[in-house]
């Protein structure tokens, strides 16, 4: 029995997704008039076009704004973004740590700004069916780009995935060509090289590592780590064959019995608490790990107190390798591949869907509503755009020679690629941040990647992919239910495991535990869950 992550999804093909230029309302067959709307639009805009709209328009936007590269107001990003397509965002600026919170907040409030990026798949539910934010996948039509690379790139399915019971998607997700995994545990390799110690390649091997080094090192936690654990409990779930961290999902698919099941009461779900919590006891895994903040875990890392945390290529170069080199003469630091679990050497289809973007309902009362769809397409999902977001302008961030091959400029730093330039890609000019440049083409992806992650990523490229779970569509009265009813399920579960992980409960309660989900509407949950999966099945 394998429990995969779900997905809330009701199928159809990428003729259903992309409709007619004039749309059903989502829940009946009336139509949405969109005459008027096209203020400042392109007609006939194709993909692989540049977008320009036809008069001067602006369009707000909430902006999270990164601490390593915080926003300002004379970044060539905007002012390019203004030539090439007559478009001027107005953003509103709120920190990266307050983020999804003031989202909630503004969208709540009716106060949100149009576009509204950074909202991963799952986080749109929360307003669907107060009406908030559109139905984006009405207007599919107005997106070329974004249509060309469902089919191009085979990602029906996954689109589908994001599909509600009245049909329709409310988020635009951001979109990979191939699976892309960035996140696992990054090691002080050089301490691995004096220890004799290789790469682990499953979990089990992870914790000889761990062991080898608190042996040399005893009065050290070998990891002790950032993100509050949710990355390291995300990497190791998935390959345990359940979820939890950024990727929990309350309802998994048992394959075996064909019904979904509560996550956080699986066998799988216990093998990885009882796991984790090996690590902890063993003094391996710092208990801090999973409350201390990020600087903290940093600081501990940089200054030779840990010898492993959770990272991507980017806190790498940015925040582990510079710091550690001027306190640890010698010290070296590299990502390990993703080690491979119970479930297998196993990666989840999920990856190729990114955090994407959430419209505003309001916008459709826009009479540039049309022209704000198709600068979208162009911006985010266009070959072009995405180019513009990730490297910048040609000859005056990067070069690109006959064969396509981009290069940086001498004088600009991204990644390490010229430590020490007086400039950087991200600060200085806006380029390469999380709220424009994510998902894309494979090869636009792995342009900025050193020969360190291109090696990496083709350790991952070998890795076997989790199916998607089948889905269970809730119509409104049952998501209202499902909510009331997972939110404390849910919490009641990362309480638990955080206890059971951290030895302050006895896993000899595993049991107890499961009867407080019971008390808390856990059967009650599943039977909405799967009397929405049978009732769909019972269509196909």
């Amino acid at each position: 029995m394998l429990s995969i992550r779900k997905k809330v999804i009701a199928t159809g093909a990428l003729v259903a997704l992309v409709a007619g230029l004039t749309a059903c309302a989502p829940g009946d067959d009336a139509e949405v008039d969109l005459s008027g709307k096209d203020v400042g639009a392109m007609a006939n805009f194709a993909a692989g076009e540049q977008f320009t709209a036809t008069e001067p328009i602006n369009f707000s936007i909430l902006f999270s704004d990164h601490p390593n590269y915080p926003l300002k107001k004379d970044w060539l990003l905007w002012s390019e973004l203004t030539e090439r397509t007559n478009v001027t965002l107005e953003p509103t600026v709120v920190p990266m740590s307050d983020y999804e919170q003031k989202r909630s907040l503004l969208v709540g409030a009716g106060k949100a700004p149009l576009i509204i990026p950074k909202t991963y798949p799952g986080q749109e539910e929360a307003y669907v069916s107060s009406g908030a934010v559109l139905p984006v996948s009405e207007y599919l039509d107005l997106m070329p780009n974004l249509s060309e690379k469902i089919e191009k790139w085979d990602l029906e399915d996954s689109f589908e995935g994001l599909r509600q019971a009245d049909g329709e998607f409310y988020v635009l997700p951001g979109v990979h060509e191939d699976i892309w995994q960035d996140y696992t545990v990054a090691f002080r390799t050089d301490i691995m090289e004096q220890l004799g110690l290789e790469d682990p390649k499953d979990w089990d091997e992870f914790r000889d590592v761990l062991a080898a080094i608190k042996t040399a090192y005893p009065d050290s936690y070998p990891l002790s780590d950032r993100f509050k654990g949710d990355s390291l409990l995300n990497v190791v779930a998935m390959t345990f064959g359940t979820s939890a961290g950024w990727g929990w999902d309350a309802a998994s698919w048992n394959e075996d019995d064909k019904k979904f099941e509560f996550t956080g009461a699986t066998e799988e779900y216990r093998a990885f608490v009882e796991y984790l919590h090996s690590l902890v006891a063993d003094g391996l895994i710092d208990p801090e790990s999973f409350t201390q903040d990020d600087d903290s875990a940093i600081q501990k890392f940089v200054s030779g107190k840990s010898f492993a945390i959770s990272s991507n290529a980017q806190t790498v170069v940015n925040d582990y390798r510079p710091a550690l080199t001027e306190t640890v003469p010698g010290a070296t630091v590299a990502k390990i591949p993703l080690p491979a679990g119970p479930a297998g050497n196993v990666l989840s289809e999920a990856t190729r869907l990114e955090n994407g973007i959430m419209i505003n309902a309001d916008a459709l009362k826009s009479e540039n509503f049309t022209a704000m769809m198709q600068f979208i397409d162009w911006l985010w999902y266009s070959d072009e755009g995405a180019e513009f977001v990730k490297w910048g302008v040609e000859g005056t961030t990067f070069a690109k020679d006959a064969d396509g091959t981009r290069t940086l400029n001498g004088d600009i730093d991204f990644v390490g690629v010229h430590p020490g330039a007086p400039k950087h890609l991200q600060k200085d000019f806006g380029f390469a941040t999380g709220v424009f440049a994510y998902g894309g083409a494979t090869e636009l992806l792995e342009s900025t990647f050193s020969e360190e992650e291109l090696a990496f990523q083709a350790v991952m490229k070998e890795k076997d992919v989790l199916p998607l779970a089948p889905p269970f569509p809730l119509e409104e009265s049952e998501r209202e239910q499902a909510t009331l009813l997972e939110t404390p399920l849910s919490d009641t579960a990362k309480q638990a495991t955080l206890r059971f992980i951290l030895g302050q409960r006895d896993l000899s309660e595993w049991d107890d535990y499961v009867t407080e989900l019971e008390g808390k509407g856990m059967s009650r949950y599943l039977d909405l869950v799967n009397s929405a999966y049978d009732r769909y099945a019972e269509t196909q």
